[in-house]
């Protein structure tokens, strides 16, 4: 076995004999979180709730790491009621019709209520969110849910309209910082400056993986200081180390961050700026974004933020649709990245767009007007008797290509 597997190897072994550091550092209590103090600070209302056993059914909406699961463990440790987790991955209608009929056994026999948490509820399709409703509008159960995904988009409303909807955010550098520290005191080691700041930079807010990385680099560390011949090994984390920890990069990109991403990058392109078009088109296709999504997106720009301040560029945005579907990925990247820089440098005019959205809002606003009898069909046999076509004036009859007669309804 070479040198580098078996440092590999035995980080392998080390990591096998322990909990995920994670896990070990879960903190209990409220006063031991990191993050989040927009809900859980003193006075917040969410932890107000939690404090005074008040907690309604909830939803907890956050990035990967942001402390969903860690909030609804001390939940758990805080609330008088029996608190039930089941995860939606691995549960179905069977799993939560069983737990509502513990909820219901439980209030007979011993007047205790339930909270039911579901991680990853967007698992849940709208048939399984449905059975949820009745026994939360009843109060039967207490709903802690946990999502990803931005709930407006994968949650039925009902479930929406019965919830207290929280948003966690992504922690930042300082509070990640605070959660290493934490870890390199579990794990009994050191790390310089730059190898934590590196773990901070790939954990991009995510708790859970800044302290993945860390275990990571320091099963590396440990299992590289065996080598070296000293009665006590001394573990200290090298920037060299958390790199072979990190393999590549992962970016979140969820629905929520799909539509986001889109919305920058369309809004890049209006702001005719080809750098950060291109850099949003790159963020969009390394998270998985479909290529063709991207392809209709950019058709409608060209007619709603060009239009005709350059023809060319619909055409140029249906080309590269047509190139997508006629390459594929991933060398469709080039056609739609010479899409997003022909649009993102052409003249820019919202004139078509206005002038759609204005006529729409004039139809909404209006009684359907009847054409002018002018210019109703003439074409069939007996259509001049009933008076149509009578009066028009054929345009390429006049010398100017053109002719001043009404076009319009005759109210509108």
């Amino acid at each position: 076995m070479e040198k580098t597997e078996l440092f590999d190897y035995q980080a392998e072994q080390l990591l096998k004999r322990k909990a995920p550091l994670a896990s070990q550092l879960r903190p209990a209590t409220l006063a031991d979180m990191v993050g989040q103090q927009h809900l859980i600070s003193p006075g917040a209302l969410l932890r107000s709730l939690i404090e005074n056993d008040k907690l309604a059914s909830t939803i907890l909406w956050g990035p990967p790491g942001s402390g969903k699961t860690t909030l609804a463990k001390v939940i758990a440790n805080e609330t008088s009621k029996k608190f039930i987790s089941l995860v939606a991955t691995s549960s179905g209608v069977k799993e939560v019709r069983e737990a509502v009929e513990d909820a219901k056994a439980r209030l007979g026999a011993y007047s205790q209520g339930t909270i039911l948490f579901i991680d990853e509820v967007h698992r849940f399709n709208k048939a399984q969110q449905d059975v949820l409703l009745p026994d939360i509008e009843s109060g039967l159960i207490t709903l802690v849910a946990a999502t990803t995904e931005n709930p407006f988009f994968s949650l039925i409303a009902p479930l929406m309209s019965r919830s207290t909807l929280f948003r966690l955010e992504p922690l930042s550098k300082h509070e990640i910082l605070v959660l290493l520290h934490r870890g390199l005191r579990a794990l009994g080691c050191t790390a310089n400056s730059e190898a934590l700041d590196i773990i901070t930079s790939f954990s991009n807010g995510d708790a859970r993986r800044a302290l993945t990385i860390l275990e990571m680099s320091w099963a590396l560390a440990t299992s590289q200081a065996l080598q070296l011949p000293q009665s006590k090994p001394v573990v200290n984390i090298t920037p060299h180390q958390v790199s072979e920890a990190t393999a590549q990069r992962s970016f979140r990109y969820g629905l929520d961050e799909h539509y986001d991403m889109a919305s920058a990058l369309i809004k890049s392109i209006r702001g005719s700026d080809s750098n950060a078009g291109i850099y949003w088109l790159a963020r969009i296709l390394a998270g998985g974004g479909d290529p063709r999504f991207i392809a209709r997106r950019l058709v409608i720009l060209a007619s709603e933020d060009i239009g005709m301040a350059d023809p060319l560029a619909l055409g140029i945005a249906v080309a590269g649709s047509n190139a997508v579907e006629f390459v594929g990925m991933p060398e469709a990247a080039l056609n739609l990245a010479q899409v997003v820089v022909y649009l993102s440098k052409a003249p820019k005019s919202n004139s078509v767009a206005k002038a759609i959205w204005d006529a729409q809002a004039t139809v909404a606003d209006n009684p359907p007007e009847d054409v002018p009898m002018h210019l109703r069909d003439s074409h069939y046999k007996g259509a001049s008797k009933l008076g149509h076509g009578v009066g028009y004036i054929y345009p390429h009859d006049d010398p100017r290509g053109w002719t001043e007669q009404q076009y319009m309804p005759d109210k509108t």
